[in-house]
């Protein structure tokens, strides 16, 4: 897995989600907290999770949602960000939308195409709908939960970067 750092990160995939370890870099790290980020990527779905270990105070435990493409390589997958991005507490009662603004600059200066920006604008919708809506918003077919539960079997793996028991 290429992650954005330029970092090839090992991992595991199960289905259609692939989990990765990447090590923070040292400029984002904050002392007294662990060094590295598990992600999943949810292939079908175009979107990448991530619980940063560096998130403190009122956003600690909160997830980080990408929205991303992925390009399939004979070195391995490579991750494209999206642009779009939320934020999402524990519990998903809530999320905030980031960066549509560098969505809109993206198109506007050609980094996308008019169809990419379609897509990404669908793939936020579809996500929102099936992770983040409440059951008093109307019913979501199908309902899912967030975090997914596709990525708890992957959660409870030991850390890629280092052997087990270190």
């Amino acid at each position: 897995m290429l992650h954005r750092t330029g970092q090839w990160c090992p991992g595991r995939r199960v289905g259609e989600v692939v989990a990765y370890d990447v090590r923070i870099l040292p400029e984002y790290q904050v002392v007294g907290r662990p060094t590295i980020d598990r992600s999943y990527l949810l292939l079908d779905q175009g979107i990448q999770l991530t619980r940063p270990v560096v998130f403190e105070g009122a956003v600690e435990g909160w997830w980080y949602v990408d929205l991303v493409e992925v390009e399939h390589t004979e070195a391995g997958l490579v991750v494209h960000d999206l642009y779009v991005d939320f934020l999402v507490p524990p519990g998903a009662d809530r999320h905030f939308i980031l960066d549509l603004d560098e969505l809109g600059d993206a198109l506007r200066d050609g980094k996308i195409t008019p169809a990419q920006c379609a897509t990404v604008l669908t793939t936020t919708q579809r996500f929102v709908d099936r992770h983040l809506r409440g059951s008093e918003e109307g019913s979501v077919d199908p309902p899912l939960q967030f975090p997914p539960a596709s990525i708890a079997p992957l959660e409870a793996l030991p850390c890629f970067l280092e052997p087990s028991g270190t």
